[in-house]
């Protein structure tokens, strides 16, 4: 940041910002700059070329390599073991004894968030939906700037290029907002999810046998809890970085567990991804354009290749095809709602604004289905997926209790001031709080912020998306 404000011309400036993202990069694994280099330059070329491009057969032929080029790095790395798992699965399944060595691949950080970064400008440029960025220069740093280059938000050329061509510098305001948003990522990721949450849910997702029913669902909230602290915080980190010198990056996160609903909760869980799914593939499927039939099948297909996005496991693509089940449900009930408007209980579901208390009723009830998906997510397979959820419903007779009765309470209280909080919360944000309350009262906040940072360092662990 000190470097960022020197008396030197904008384009120094971007380029030592540049470097610094390079070598925040390269302190994970240096070798793999080489791949982020490489999708940077070929798709600023391709998409120049394919705004400029009028012949149609050219143009496809651009942007197929374009595709093939970000989405084969994504399958090699990402899923090369999946799919070569898989297909010895397959032809065993048929009798033929193949037992190939299994490949060693190290998957770069960040992969899947840069590849959907330089695909979306690409794919913009096939449709002539915005300009092309006139420098490589820039378009380097929109793609590497190290806020948001590992775990997101996944960001668009209109939303931080234009940033890039004029001189950005940060007011005393964007500084010390800045420095809140950071403070307080950092304190929901080290504190909140790394010290309270993350024991617990690592102890009750390593059993190895039945559980309890409350056992389960301790450990269960614990993990949907830590998520969010942890991902969340990984963005507003992002966000506060970015505002200390003087960029805006989108919000990724509105206080999702106040959601009403699953298209509530995917319009505030992952908002830049959720946005890039609709924009990117959902749409292009054809949307709800194509009648009922396909706009249930889009709607499924687009969250099965949502949840395969979050990981190379099966367990993930169930997750997301639970989500896609739950949209399905919703939207059927919708039609229906729809069809008989004017009766007065459905209008009451349909305007939570003026039924508060039936609105929080239903964003527990998402709160609470949204949990059995996070089941899914954590677990490292089926069985393991499977015995969390007897346990938790009582299907399968629990052992012995694992969790401590200061386990269960540590927990229970922070997820239920959590969801509290959401709801308090959900129609405003952070900073618009703090601009509200007196000062000394957020500098008190911010100061115990900092104290429990301080003394919870030895609990902390690299955030959940890096391995995404």
């Amino acid at each position: 940041m000190i470097l960022h404000n020197l008396p030197i011309s904008w384009k120094a400036k971007k380029i030592n910002l540049l470097l610094a993202s390079y070598i925040f990069y390269a302190a994970w694994n240096p070798p793999f700059i080489l791949l982020l280099w490489l999708s940077t330059v070929v798709d600023f070329f391709v998409g120049r070329a394919l705004y400029t491009q009028e012949n149609v057969a050219k143009k496809r032929l651009l942007l197929v390599i374009s595709l093939m080029g970000n989405i084969g790095m994504l399958c090699f790395f990402k899923y090369g073991g999946f799919i070569l798992e898989n297909f010895v699965d397959l032809v065993n399944l048929f009798g033929v004894n193949y037992h190939p060595a299994k490949p060693n691949i190290i998957l770069p950080a960040g992969i899947s968030f840069y590849t959907f970064t330089t695909l979306c400008y690409t794919i913009d440029m096939y449709y002539k939906k915005s300009q092309p960025v006139k420098s490589l220069l820039d378009f380097s740093l929109f793609v590497t700037f190290f806020p948001h280059l590992v775990a997101g938000p996944i960001v668009r050329p209109p939303q931080l290029v234009p940033q890039f061509e004029t001189e950005h510098k940060a007011t005393m305001k964007n500084i010390m907002d800045g420095l809140l948003l950071l403070t307080f990522g950092l304190f929901i990721k080290v504190v909140l999810a790394d010290a309270f949450l993350a024991p617990t849910a690592n102890e009750i997702f390593g059993a190895t046998k039945a559980l309890p029913a409350i056992d389960a669902w301790m450990g269960v909230l614990a993990f949907s809890g830590q998520i969010f602290f942890d991902f969340a915080g990984y963005s507003t980190c992002a966000i506060g970085v970015a505002m200390c010198l003087g960029f805006a990056l989108p919000q990724n996160f509105r206080f999702p567990y106040a959601a009403i609903g699953f298209t509530d909760f995917w319009r505030r869980w992952h908002i830049t991804l959720s946005a890039w799914l609709r924009d990117y593939l959902y749409i292009p499927l054809g949307g709800n354009r194509k009648g009922t039939v396909r706009t249930y099948a889009n709607l499924m297909i687009t969250m099965l290749l949502g949840g395969l996005w979050h990981g190379a496991n099966w367990t993930f693509v169930v997750w997301g095809g639970l989500h896609g089940f739950y949209l399905w449900v919703e939207k059927f009930l919708r039609d229906i709602f729809s069809k008989r408007k004017a009766q007065p209980e459905v209008e009451a579901i349909t305007v939570t604004d003026r039924t508060p208390s039936l609105g929080f009723i239903y964003a527990l009830l998402t709160f609470f289905l949204v949990n059995v998906t996070w089941v899914f997510f954590r677990a490292g397979t089926f069985h393991q997926a499977w015995t969390m959820l007897g346990s938790m419903f009582g299907i399968i007779n629990g052992g012995e209790p694992m969790l401590t009765t200061m386990s269960i309470i540590k927990v229970w209280s922070i997820v239920t001031i959590m969801v509290v909080t959401h709801w308090w919360m959900r129609s405003t944000s952070l900073l618009q709080l703090a601009y509200k309350v007196p000062f000394w009262l957020v500098s008190i906040g911010w100061a115990a912020m900092l104290v429990a940072l301080a003394l919870s360092q030895e609990s902390t662990s690299s955030f959940i998306y890096f391995q995404f």
